[in-house]
């Protein structure tokens, strides 16, 4: 009928209504969040060095209220369907690693004019695309509090990013960089959140393939996203051997050295005993890469072969065999094997693993085992991966997601009975050879 407006979807209604009745506490969290955001650092990406940001800091307190005041907003104060539908339309332009690792530095600074010009028409883009895949799940698991919470914040980091002035300066440039890293620290518990509302709306779920891809796609989008902002942010430091987030002689030992050491810190809190890892292979290769995506995954990965190792011998805690983590090297690419006597994997699961919420940790029922699960060791909030894996079954599916989208792959190979072998391989990122988008 002439006059009458267009229906909204149940699930904009939903949002409207939910969003009416929960906005002091939406307000209140988003306040809360702005008032720690000075102490409250990203728990799944590098720590921005501070002297990076100075310029940042110098920006007008006026700027400072009008951000903390859009983030008080109700949500639906500034719901403008036709912009995301108009944005969610268009498709992404990724860049591959190789386009941010040589077109480097300029002496006058606007290579950092051309990298946010380029966010502040690529970030609302690809927020949109999120927005879209949020309107298409079941509208039981749309309507979880916490999932429609996590749907929320994109909705208002659209608004946010679109509706920011052109970059045209060094001043705007500055102020770009305040909202990017502000979103950053906003966006920074999803990962968890998407856990829980999942884990509660999972005897809702008729299609367990839908929310495979959804969060497959969510994820890595998210990842993509975070490695772009961080890229452009880490722009503005001075530190050797990096190009923005880029590494460009990273030493694969050293990395894997170091969470190695963290998951052994970890493992021998919670059991009081932990195995050894021994490196070995191409231990001396060098080559440039992205460090985020090996800080997500690869305390996972160790942490499992761990726990595997720990509670299969609980009978001899001081004779445990060791984890053993192989470096292959190659032109095109690089391997990295971890290989535990962990008992292997059992017929019936194998097929599981790498479901989101499946977790074989939950097998362990010995009372030796303080807590029962190794799987909460990564929710002591020591590292940058505290908070990701918090025991929800996302650990592995993750990596795997991870590791696909990097152009490369996660492949488990178990003997029951024994121990379990993973194998991570991921393209390199120097430009000699086809290499992935972020």
């Amino acid at each position: 009928m002439a006059g009458t407006s267009t229906p909204l979807t149940q699930l904009q209604k939903l949002a409207r209504r939910s969003t009416a009745v929960s906005v002091r506490n939406v307000s209140r969290a988003c306040a809360s969040q702005n008032r720690n955001s000075k102490t409250d650092q990203p728990k799944d990406f590098i720590r921005p060095n501070k002297l990076a940001y100075s310029g940042m800091r110098s920006s007008s307190v006026v700027h400072d209220y009008s951000l903390a005041k859009e983030k008080s907003r109700p949500v639906v104060s500034f719901y403008n369907q036709t912009a995301i539908d108009a944005a969610a339309t268009k498709p992404s332009v990724r860049l591959t690693p190789a386009t941010l690792l040589y077109t480097g530095k300029s002496p006058d600074g606007n290579h950092l004019l051309r990298s946010a010009q380029y966010l502040h028409k690529e970030l609302p883009v690809r927020v949109a695309h999120r927005i879209a895949e949020f309107r298409g799940l079941p509208f039981i698991v749309g309507c979880n509090p916490t999932i429609l919470q996590v749907h929320e914040l994109y909705i208002r980091a659209f608004h946010m990013l679109s509706e920011f002035p052109q970059v045209t300066d060094r001043d705007t440039e500055l102020r770009y960089c305040r909202l990017v890293k502000g979103l950053l620290d906003d966006h920074k518990d999803i990962v968890t959140h998407l856990a829980e509302g999942f884990r509660e709306s999972k005897k809702h779920i008729k299609d367990e393939n839908l929310i495979h891809h959804f969060l497959n796609r969510t994820l890595t989008s998210r990842l993509g996203i975070r490695m772009l902002a961080e890229h452009h942010l880490s722009l503005h430091q001075d530190m050797n051997d990096f190009i923005g987030i880029i590494c460009t002689k990273m030493s694969l030992r050293k990395v894997i050295e170091k969470w190695a050491d963290f998951a052994r810190e970890q493992c021998e809190m919670r059991y009081g005993f932990t195995p050894r890892v021994r490196i070995n292979g191409h231990t001396g290769a060098t080559f440039p890469y992205i460090l985020q995506p090996l800080d997500y995954m690869l305390p996972e990965l160790i942490k499992n072969a761990l726990r595997a190792t720990v509670e299969s011998h609980l009978d001899t805690p001081h004779n445990l065999p060791d984890v053993v983590i192989t470096i292959a090297n190659s032109d095109m690419d690089f391997v990295i094997r971890i290989s535990d006597r962990g008992g292997g994997i059992s017929h019936s699961h194998v097929n599981k693993v790498f479901l989101y919420h499946f977790t074989t940790a939950q097998d362990s029922v010995d009372p030796r085992v303080t807590g029962g699960t190794f799987g909460a060791l990564t929710n002591t909030n020591n590292g940058p991966t505290a908070g990701p894996f918090c025991g929800f079954g996302f650990g592995l599916p993750v990596s795997k997601a991870y590791a696909e989208y990097l152009g490369g792959s996660l492949v488990l190979q178990t003997m029951h009975g024994y121990g379990t072998d993973l194998y991570l391989r991921l393209r390199h990122i120097d430009g000699r050879h086809e290499s992935f988008r972020i």
